[in-house]
């Protein structure tokens, strides 16, 4: 498969705080590649620094073999690359086709594919058609996570980076969030999803990494990740399973 991101060597810093220690990460055109990690282990830096949101102190990132490094922000959602961050970020003011419609700031200039790309997000969240005038401030937390989602589609990217896209959900929409982000990756758009329920991130995911206090310490297979005793323990809820064993043993 074709290298849509490669990222090597990567160090970024918040002052005097090495949030990353030379990370090395690739992600292929079809692939869903999850990141795995407690909180504060550097998973939103990693996407931030994609994002051109942080400064890269040393090491290369390439999309399609051209360097995001010294690339402005809205340059990178040109390029291809689309961020839903964690919390959501809608404009609560603005409604939801308003909200949607930012999202298509790089394509403003073609009326007829920004109304086929709000077409496919009605498509994949019914609720948002339903809702399309109501302002984005008064919609559920599920609803708002949905819009997010959708507005990130809206730039028509090659890679989409999600950033806890289940915090905060009721399980069922979980499983619907979940489905959604499954969806869209088959119709065609490469995803790098940072996500706490690792659970459901490998059940979704080709790939995954493990980042802990800013070193990959784990990757491989979404497969090989679920069999692994560390993953198990320390994000697959093994360790409480084997405390009840021992406890009813």
């Amino acid at each position: 498969m074709e290298t849509l991101l490669k990222i090597s060597n990567l160090h970024i810093y918040y002052g005097s705080i090495q949030a990353l220690k030379g990370i090395s990460l690739d992600v292929a055109k079809g692939e869903i590649v999850s990141v795995l990690g407690a909180n504060g282990a550097g998973k939103s830096t990693l996407l931030r620094a994609i994002s051109g949101l942080v400064p890269v102190r040393t090491g290369e990132m390439l999309f399609l073999d051209t360097s995001l490094k010294k690339r402005e922000a809205y340059r990178i959602v040109i390029d291809g690359i689309s961020h839903v961050p964690e919390g959501r970020h809608v404009f609560a003011t603005l409604s939801v086709e308003e909200n949607l419609n930012l999202g298509a700031f790089n394509r403003r200039g073609n009326q007829k594919l920004v109304s086929e790309r709000k077409d496919r997000a009605y498509d994949l969240f019914p609720i948002l058609k339903r809702r399309k005038s109501q302002l984005a401030g008064t919609l559920s937390g599920g609803e708002q996570q949905m819009l997010a989602i959708g507005r990130g589609l809206m730039s028509d990217p090659q890679l989409l980076l999600l950033d806890e896209p289940s915090l905060g959900l009721a399980p069922l929409l979980v499983k619907q969030i979940f489905k959604i982000i499954k969806e869209i990756n088959e119709q065609g758009v490469a995803i790098l999803l940072v996500e706490q329920n690792a659970r459901k991130a490998l059940a979704i995911a080709h790939r995954g990494y493990v980042l802990e206090t800013g070193n990959i310490t784990i990757s491989g297979l979404s497969s090989e990740l679920k069999d692994n005793k560390k993953v198990q323990e320390a994000y697959l809820g093994g360790a409480a399973l084997k405390k009840h064993k021992n406890q009813v043993s």
